[in-house]
């Protein structure tokens, strides 16, 4: 069953890759031949449990040896409003007997515990390569555990061996298409509530939108999952529209809830102004569509004029500074695209951003940002490479993860953190605001100027 989901998950209608397609190419699918340090940048497992972890007061029970919870623990810098229960690490931790004797019984030993302790609405059961090479049925453990406890355990079939972080994505969003959404009735359901699906409320950073939405009288029923509550996230079904963030990762989640409950969902994103206005926007236009009071548009218009307004004459002094600055976007996924608009309108000149995550759809939209220049557009850029491009001085900052910052920093170059281990929130306008504090403050740190000079016996006499 598994090897069947991954390939209808190669083969998704709504990626925009597959719709380039023939009907004969699309058959074949998107699988590649797994190579050694495929998955390096996060496993399957690692990218499903990032997904769902965000649920924050469900159990998250890692069935494997201890090191898969030890790497995968609090990955994501994701923020809470209210449950804590999402940062406590479990795990079965099976050992050499267990691999011997299999892991069924210590499973379901654990789920009981963790029920009993903390009385969670569910817990979420993940099986990791050990447990799937011995053969461990997580599924048959999980129904098991459902029944006799009246508490649903939903099992997620990600084992780190089938593929990359982002097929880990895909999967996660299967198993809360199959086991999750549409579980619950809620009686609060009302004609203006979304779902952001792909939004991790990294940094915290859903609080910013969640109150542009209040603000319209738009009600956010759930993200997807980003401090999400196990109830709301089972109710998903009853929302009006959703809008989707990362399509790379869940848009056969999208595509699921539009087939089944009739949910239209469109993808956009709150980084930068403009950017942020148009999602707006189109909130309003597909709830107005669906029903919902057509004033919800004139709200709309007479919000985003007051908040960009705003934004503007916040940004204003820093826009001397920061114009005509070069700067190497190297991240991926939707950030490869929605980023640069965000730093074209301080003046800023994106030199290069990475592509290495991104769909099709993504690489159109940084290429039309980019002004069509393909040049500017990169898979991988080699740290030797990447290197002499910050010492030659074609870069003035790097954006980017972690794994990349230590290349900038030997080359004396300003960083900054924009992926999911970072502090600060980006998104919307007053997201938009701090972003460019954050790098008009990384430029500006006088500690450059100082290791760009030349160390006391390299000083000629």
């Amino acid at each position: 069953m598994l090897k069947k989901k991954i390939q209808d998950l190669m083969t998704e209608p709504g990626c925009a890759t597959n719709q380039a397609k023939s009907a004969s190419e699309r058959k074949k699918g998107c699988g590649k031949q797994l190579v050694p340090g495929a998955a390096a940048g996060g496993c399957a497992f690692d990218g499903a449990k990032i997904a769902l972890q965000p649920i924050t007061d469900v159990v998250h029970l890692v069935h494997g040896p201890i090191a898969c919870e030890g790497n995968s623990w609090d990955t994501r810098n994701t923020g809470t409003t209210g449950p804590e229960l999402y940062r406590r690490g479990f795990t079965t931790d099976l050992s050499n007997m267990d691999i011997i004797n299999g892991g069924e019984k210590k499973l379901y030993k654990a789920i009981r515990r963790v029920i009993d302790k903390h009385h969670p609405p569910a817990v979420f059961v993940y099986q990791t390569c050990v447990s799937a090479l011995i053969g461990d049925d997580i599924v048959a453990v999980c129904r098991a555990a459902t029944e006799r406890m009246g508490t649903p355990v939903i099992p997620v079939e990600a084992p780190g061996f089938v593929g990359s972080k982002n097929l880990g994505n895909r999967l996660a969003g299967e198993a809360l298409i199959d086991f999750v959404i549409g579980t619950r009735e809620p009686t609060d359901a009302g004609p203006t509530d979304i779902n952001i699906l792909g939004e991790y409320n990294v940094a915290g950073e859903m609080d910013l939108v969640r109150d542009l939405l209040a603000r319209l009288g738009i009600r956010l029923r759930t993200a997807i999952t980003g401090d999400a509550r196990y109830n709301d996230v089972a109710a998903a079904h009853t929302a009006r529209a959703n809008m989707v963030v990362c399509s790379q990762a869940l848009v056969t989640l999208a595509r699921k809830m539009k087939e089944r409950w009739g949910i239209p969902f469109f993808e956009g994103s709150f980084y930068g102004i403009s950017d942020t206005s148009e999602a707006l926007r189109a909130i309003a236009g597909m709830l107005v569509e669906r029903g919902a009071d057509a004033v919800l548009l004139t709200r709309t218009e007479t919000l985003i004029a007051e908040e960009e307004a705003k934004t503007w004459a916040a940004m204003e002094p820093y826009k001397a500074r920061l114009a005509g600055k070069r700067v190497l976007l190297y991240t991926g996924g939707v950030k490869s695209w929605s980023v640069i608009h965000a730093l074209q309108e301080m003046g800023m000149e994106v030199v290069g951003t990475s592509v290495r995550k991104s769909t099709e759809a993504d690489k159109e939209k940084a290429l039309d940002r980019l002004g069509g220049d393909e040049d500017k557009l990169v898979d991988a850029i080699a740290p030797k490479d990447m290197y002499q491009m910050f010492k030659d001085g074609r870069a003035d900052i790097m954006l980017s993860g972690g794994r990349s910052q230590f290349v900038a920093l030997k080359a004396k170059t300003p960083w900054l953190d924009i992926n999911q281990e970072r502090h600060h929130q980006y998104a919307g306008y007053d997201g938009m605001l701090e972003l460019v504090r954050q790098i008009d403050l990384a430029l500006s740190n006088p500690i450059w100027s100082q290791i760009r000079k030349p160390a006391p016996w390299e000083i000629e006499e």
